[in-house]
């Protein structure tokens, strides 16, 4: 994994919403899995978004 990639990560956790920093700590399966499936989702929406810029960027360059 890059560092930009790691980048973005790092920052997808920082700014997870306190119910999902304390959901992933639950004992309870189901709590826990939804924490995680947000948190998953949160982190793909973030890595898309930065493929989609790349992709505009290298579009635009590419002109």
């Amino acid at each position: 994994m890059d560092e930009h990639m790691q980048a973005i990560i790092l920052a997808v956790v920082e700014r997870a919403p306190q119910w999902v920093r304390r959901d992933l700590e639950a004992k309870d399966i189901g709590v826990r899995a939804r924490a995680e499936e947000t948190l998953a989702a949160m982190i793909t929406a973030a890595l898309k978004g930065e493929m989609a810029q790349a992709t505009r960027t290298a579009a635009t360059t590419a002109d």
